[in-house]
């Protein structure tokens, strides 16, 4: 019989409810208390990591991290592809661009941005086709700075697995990849597996997870299918805001090391 997979997923978080008030030193210092070893930084939260930092500033937050236990994984744009308006989706790709140098300076490795839904009246083809090519231009400056695209699986309509693999399959870049988000309705008779299947080979090294306890997703089930493909990225928690988020956080990392033996 063939042995199963050991899990190598990797425990983090998303600065977006539960550390979307705490400065620097602060995220850093609850994320090491509590064994959560990696931070994706969402855009405009307290920690103050922005496309405006000089040189200097972000030498320094590169430095922070490095002297700490916590990997920063990358930073979480709101960049998406989806208008019609030229001049706000070059503005968009222009603003990747800026997310993917900030994040290299850094140390991060990818910069997550979404799809947000289709344009109204637009023929959805039009919409994914747009989507795509932007993505291919922004694969194409995440390769020249050793980055990752991490396309969320998101938005109303975006959001379909089917439709995400459309996308990817128009962007046609090797540096353009999915972050899983763990949506409602993915699952088919309580299973998630042919969804995966879909977009499992365009995994990046970040997805996204939710509350581990509801059942109605069937956590246990995909991270057995991620280590049966041998993943090795990270899970970074993005449950809803708590008043006491150590005692939470270290409650989750016990039921995430639970599902993942």
């Amino acid at each position: 019989m063939k042995p199963e997979a050991k899990s190598q997923l990797k425990l983090g978080m998303v600065t977006y409810l539960w550390g979307a008030r705490w400065d620097l030193p602060t995220l850093i210092g609850n994320c090491e208390k509590t064994g959560f070893a990696g931070v994706e930084l969402r855009s405009t939260h307290k920690h103050g990591v922005e496309v405006t930092l000089n040189k200097p500033q972000r030498a320094a937050v590169k430095s922070r991290f490095a002297d700490s236990p916590v990997t920063l994984v990358g930073l979480g744009s709101a960049c998406e592809y989806h208008s019609a308006d030229h001049g706000v989706l070059k503005q968009n790709i222009d603003l990747t661009r800026s997310f993917l140098e900030l994040s290299r300076d850094v140390g991060g490795s990818g910069v997550k941005v979404r799809p947000n839904g289709f344009v109204k009246g637009e023929d959805r083809r039009r919409t994914i086709e747009r989507i795509g090519k932007a993505l291919r231009t922004c694969g194409q400056a995440a390769d020249d700075l050793g980055q990752q695209i991490r396309l969320e699986v998101h938005g109303k309509g975006t959001k379909d697995p089917a439709v995400i693999r459309q996308i990817i399959d128009i962007a046609d870049h090797p540096r353009v990849t999915v972050c899983w988000n763990c949506n409602p309705g993915e699952t088919i008779d309580g299973s998630v597996e042919a969804h995966f299947k879909r977009l499992a080979d365009q995994l990046g090294d970040v997805i996204h997870i939710h509350d581990l306890f509801d059942t109605r997703y069937p956590y246990g089930e995909l991270f057995g299918l991620l280590a049966a493909r041998g993943y090795r990225g990270w899970c970074l928690s993005e449950s809803p805001a708590t008043d006491d988020p150590l005692r939470v956080m270290r409650y989750y990392r016990a039921l995430f090391e639970q599902l993942t033996a």
